[in-house]
């Protein structure tokens, strides 16, 4: 991020790339009179290929560019920097709200249909003790199959999202549960972007889950409960911004933040 422009008063949020411009776009419905600016490090993306130190270490730069930019609270829209770093954030910075995002395993399995749950998530997301207690708290009515979707994430950083590549990388990882599934939880804010394309590969009738809105939601909480909420009536400034910092990355994000999340 620059170090030159100002976001006091801004809500900073925050992910590995692209993917998180899907929460974005929740928190701006929920709270549009909200300023927000988006930090996507696309240049150290994916983070759900790292070691946890890895993201905490980008994760902590990050906040505290925010934080010294003046931002008053943290979104981490990034399953797994939530998982890898929120606990850290929220001990090294305890006056600052700081909201992340979980894999919304919860609903799923409270879903009327909920024998079989799929969790398409990254390799790392799987892996750390967050998901494992959410996964033990949650799955004792589901059979719940956690899915590690290597390389998906980065393939959305690319856009162009109705080649035939990414449905034939959709088909590798999950085309074997067709039919087999009751619901999908998308376990990072990458894959809400392709929700069509999933549903190519595991049928149509197979319900989303994700936390986007639940992430809003707490983010109204907060902001409520601090009295920190944007008093103006006036529609909030969003403000786009990568570490990879080309002209057609702007544009990619720009893309993104535009592009309708289907259902």
């Amino acid at each position: 991020m620059s170090q030159e422009r100002k976001y006091e008063g801004y809500v900073g949020v925050f992910d590995s790339g692209v993917g998180g411009i899907s929460v974005l776009k929740e928190l701006v419905r929920e709270l549009p009179h909200e300023n927000f600016v988006f930090f996507g490090d696309s240049a150290n993306a994916p983070y759900g290929e790292k070691t946890p130190s890895q993201v905490r270490a980008l994760s902590q730069a990050i906040v505290e560019c925010m934080l010294d930019q003046g931002c008053k609270a943290i979104v981490i829209a990034c399953n797994t920097a939530t998982s890898a770093a929120a606990q850290m954030l929220r001990e090294e910075y305890p006056d600052v709200p700081i909201v992340g995002v979980e894999p919304a395993l919860k609903p799923a399995v409270l879903a009327p249909k909920h024998d079989h749950v799929l969790v398409m998530a990254t390799p790392i997301t799987v892996r750390l003790d967050k998901y494992r207690h959410l996964l033990a708290r949650w799955d004792r009515d589901s059979n719940v199959i956690s899915v590690p979707c290597t390389g998906l994430a980065a393939r959305i950083e690319k856009g162009h999202l109705d080649e035939p590549d990414l449905i034939e990388l959709l088909e590798w990882l999950v085309g074997d549960y067709r039919g087999k599934v009751d619901s999908v939880v998308l376990g990072c804010t990458h894959y809400p972007f392709i929700k069509p394309q999933i549903h190519k590969v595991l049928g149509d009738d197979v319900p989303f889950f994700d936390g986007g809105a639940g992430t809003a939601r707490q983010t109204r909480r907060l902001l409520q409960e601090k009295n920190i909420l944007n008093a103006s009536d006036a529609p909030g400034d969003v403000v786009l911004s990568t570490s990879k910092d080309t002209p057609e990355e702007r544009a990619l994000y720009q893309w993104f933040f535009r592009r309708d999340i289907e259902g």
